[in-house]
């Protein structure tokens, strides 16, 4: 009964009035719930709130909107950079601080499920990203000197 009430009410809503209710009740809704509560629930609702999303498209451009540029006070970097943290101090955002740990510990558990071809092709990539990235403002010395350290731990 509760279903087909709620079906009937929010079928009847536009999306601009759907978002405004759910900010409304955020604050309501997770009062009384712990973070277990609120994985478990995610855990559940990502499937319903993905339908339909192409996330190979999408995440470059999250990516893009998260860093947020150097010039840029918009995006999830910017609202970073202004904390006041131990990374703050160290002169680094915190944003890239965090993926320089998350990123080794991702590829770990990703690379072991992809196919051997996609991950040679994947690999090659990334290096090459690395590569070209990595030594950007580098004068000809560091980069021969970065180059060589790479190769070393190829080798190993």
């Amino acid at each position: 009964m509760m279903d087909k009430m709620m079906d009937f009410m929010v079928g009847r809503m536009s999306q601009e009035e759907k978002q405004l209710m759910m900010d409304r009740m955020m604050d309501r809704f997770f009062a009384d719930m712990t973070a277990d509560d609120k994985s478990k629930m995610m855990a559940q609702m990502m499937p319903k709130m993905m339908e339909g999303v192409n996330v190979m498209e999408m995440m470059p451009q999250m990516m893009v909107n998260m860093m947020g540029g150097e010039e840029s006070e918009g995006g999830m970097m910017g609202m970073m950079s202004r904390m006041k943290g131990d990374n703050q101090k160290k002169g680094m955002p915190m944003m890239p601080q965090m993926m320089m740990e998350m990123m080794p510990k991702c590829l770990k558990m990703m690379l072991s499920n992809i196919s051997k071809e996609k991950r040679i092709d994947f690999v090659s990539k990334m290096v090459a990203t690395f590569v070209e990235q990595g030594s950007v403002g580098m004068s000809e010395e560091e980069k021969k000197s970065f180059h060589e350290t790479l190769a070393e731990k190829m080798e190993s």
